[in-house]
């Protein structure tokens, strides 16, 4: 018999072609985490390509061909092989037999295509008929490779420390539990004994006390459930906020690489993720544990009462519960698919909101609406498979409660008539069913929501297991070195992503202290990324910066960027007050640092204009306000920090003449002292810089005085000339 295909479900809607390279792996018999793969596989916010997939496979002990076959060639290749498929995925192929195709799609699962069908999801056009195809075979290095990192570990064991602290509140409300449970056992003797004594007896007095017991029990169950919701409450409350509180840490903690490969629906989706697992937790579990409590003691008084009601009871449990859990393998395909479709949803909404401007400009609305209307059309085919997995998982479920009842209150009804037990017997076994099962359906719903929590848990791991961008082992310089000047020595870096060339390659530049100097060159030289690459937002693959001689990677980030002041060309406005936006990290503004950084932004008339001064309210992402006034205050939150280093990325460019004349005039006056770095287009901003360096593809190719580079007449020149007005 052939051993069933692995296959893994991809944990992100961009993951499909480290999640293929993983399920290849687990079938030559190798664990290899998809964490891992991922990283070699160099993926991306855009996904990954066959290069990346390719790379990633030999660097683990594969050997592989990249080819376009034909159907014909294809039967003849080794399998496993990844395919291309429909020009925007990857997909295993694992096996060939009789006409069909057998696929591994980590979206979708294992799936069988006629020829037909096949081709057309492999071809690359119609036009062409053959497919793109990864072809692997393991070599040498393969088995020789660690049997490492199983897959990620849930780590229940945290999450459920976050109520170690409320433990005085959980003995509470174990013995409301306990209490609750012994006023709900007395509650089945006394429906007894209330037919059996009071009516047989027609004793009216005696029928009278026992409904005025009955009433002190209510009120007693009443309280104590009043009680143990509101401890539920305080404590629910407080997990979920510190649960979510370190959610929140962890994220902040994570590099900006993290934000630059993951899309803003797959962050939601695990937010959503959070939630679940906190409800989970703080619902389910305490519900489930008095459930267990009761089904438990009342199980045991139903042995007592009739062992064939409880063993009839019980094997309709059983049947009950293997058809609950029947059903749980498509409960889980059907989660991945919600995150998916909800993931692609909710960044196409974000992406429709953030550029409606641009969509009504190009009269692109139809063509957006389409777009979105695609993804409602698999919503709606989600939603259609998902309502028909619970309607028949529902009818199963309620054919058998159904004939559990009939049969019980048939054989109750037999052994009263037989004289085997009362009236009130009966009356008492029928109350003791119903609460034996009703802990029975708490439990299995504790199961779906065991798994639910369970796969969110998964891809939360990805959060939790992800290396932040500070090492807490590693001893970091707290104080920066007394001299300022900045090094690049040797450095040579690429963007992630597969095939990607360097954009610099053996870099050396010098940024002297209290000096500014000033970068031009043409788009895509590399000015920005080097601004990016002090400010750490990536880290160099060769060489090092210094900073007065101490290797940047060994000052403290937080350290580094409370003493950098920046303005980047896609720095953020937040829904916030000018004031708040200004001075964004502090609770209380520094009022005369606060001034100067007004000042220097030349804001006074733009403040001196609004309804509230400072204390107004922008919108969302700076609505109501205009890129020159967005840029002036992106100027002045740099101002307010009174950074020793100062980085500005076309820090002017949206400013008209008259005000770029009167800031550039304050900024030169605060550069005095500090370490400055510019990037700029602009002859007014760099003019007055102490170097001016020129890079051309990565490279350094002049560098001088204004002055200097102009008389050259060579690079710079040619850059600055139609703003020089000297003609040719």
């Amino acid at each position: 018999m052939l051993k069933r295909f692995p296959h893994y479900k991809q944990m992100d809607q961009m993951d499909c072609g480290a999640t293929c390279l993983r399920m290849v792996f687990k079938y030559y018999g190798q664990l290899v985490s998809i964490h891992k793969i991922r990283k070699l596989c160099q993926t991306t916010k855009a996904g990954v390509n066959l290069l990346g997939i390719s790379e990633a496979a030999e660097k683990l002990g594969f050997r592989t061909y990249g080819v376009r076959l034909s159907l014909e060639q294809l039967w003849e290749a080794e399998l496993p092989c990844i395919l291309h498929w429909n020009q925007n995925h990857f997909v295993v192929l694992y096996k060939i037999k009789k006409g069909k195709y057998y696929v591994a799609d980590p979206a979708s699962g294992l799936l069988t295509y006629d020829e037909k069908e096949f081709a057309k999801n492999w071809f690359s056009t119609k036009e062409l008929h053959n497919g793109l195809s990864l072809l692997l075979s393991p070599g040498p290095r393969f088995y020789q490779l660690d049997e490492e990192e199983p897959q990620l570990k849930l780590n229940w064991r945290k999450v459920v420390s976050y109520f170690y602290k409320y433990k005085r509140l959980f003995v509470q409300l174990i013995l409301g539990m306990l209490l609750g449970t012994i006023l709900q056992l007395i509650t089945p003797f006394l429906t007894q004994s209330v037919v059996d004594i009071g009516i047989n007896t027609k004793n009216i007095n005696f029928i009278n006390l026992i409904l005025i017991a009955q009433l002190m029990l209510f009120i007693g169950q009443t309280s104590v459930s009043f009680i143990r919701s509101w401890i539920m409450l305080h404590i629910t409350t407080r997990v979920n906020i510190a649960i979510l509180t370190d959610l929140l840490i962890k994220i902040m903690r994570l590099p900006m690489t993290f934000f630059d490969l993951k899309t803003h629906g797959d962050i939601m989706q695990r937010m959503g993720d959070q939630q679940r697992v906190e409800s989970f937790i703080t619902g389910n579990t305490l519900n489930t544990l008095f459930s267990l409590v009761n089904m438990l003691v009342f199980g045991i008084l139903l042995i007592i009462y009739h062992k064939l009601i409880f063993a009839i009871f019980f094997a309709a449990t059983l049947l009950y519960t293997l058809w609950i859990l029947l059903f749980m393998k498509y409960r889980r395909e059907l989660d991945h698919r919600r995150f998916k479709i909800s993931s692609d949803n909710q960044t196409y909404m974000v992406e429709m909101i953030q550029s409606v401007k641009d969509i009504k400009l190009n009269n692109a609305q139809k063509q957006k609406r389409w777009g979105w209307e695609a993804l409602q059309a698999k919503l709606f085919k989600f939603k259609v498979d998902s309502l028909t997995l619970s309607q028949y998982q529902s009818i199963g479920s309620l054919a058998i409660n159904q004939l559990k009842g009939i049969l019980i209150t048939f054989v109750a009804a037999k052994a009263v008539i037989d004289g085997e037990m009362t009236l009130g017997g009966m009356m008492a076994v029928q109350y003791i069913v119903g609460m034996v099962a009703s802990p029975v359906e708490s439990l299995l719903g504790f199961m779906q929501s065991y798994q639910d929590a369970k796969i969110s848990m998964e891809r939360l791991n990805e959060i939790y297991e992800a290396e932040e961008e500070e090492i807490l082992e590693k001893d970091y310089l707290r104080q920066l070195p007394a001299e300022k000047t900045i090094e690049v020595r040797n450095l040579t870096f690429r963007y992630y992503g597969a095939g990607n060339e360097p954009i610099f390659s053996n870099l050396n530049l010098t940024f002297p202290a209290g000096k500014t100097t000033a970068i031009v060159g043409t788009s895509g030289s590399g000015k920005t990324t080097i601004l990016k690459l002090l400010l750490r937002f990536y880290e160099a693959e060769e060489g090092e910066i210094l900073i007065g001689g101490k290797k940047l990677d060994q000052i403290d980030f937080t350290l580094w960027r409370d003493s950098c002041g920046f303005v980047l060309q896609d720095n953020y406005v937040f829904a916030d007050t000018i004031e708040g936006n200004i001075a964004v990290k502090d609770e209380i503004p520094d009022q005369q640092k606060l001034e100067d950084a007004i000042h220097i932004a030349n804001l006074n008339e733009f403040i001196a204009e609004q309804p509230f001064g400072l204390a107004t309210k922008i919108g969302t992402a700076g609505k109501g306000i205009s890129q020159g006034q967005r840029q002036r205050l992106m100027i002045a939150r740099a101002v307010y920090k009174q950074p020793e280093f100062l980085f500005l990325d076309e820090a002017t460019n949206s400013l008209d003449a008259n005000n770029e004349k009167v800031i550039t005039d304050n900024l030169d006056t605060f550069f005095e002292q500090r370490t400055v770095i510019v990037v700029a287009h602009r002859l007014s901003t760099v003019k007055n810089a102490d170097n001016i360096i020129v890079l051309e593809k990565g490279q350094v190719v002049e560098q001088g005085t204004h002055t200097t580079l102009t008389a050259q007449r060579g690079k710079y020149y040619e850059l600055v000339k139609n703003q020089l007005e000297l003609g040719n």
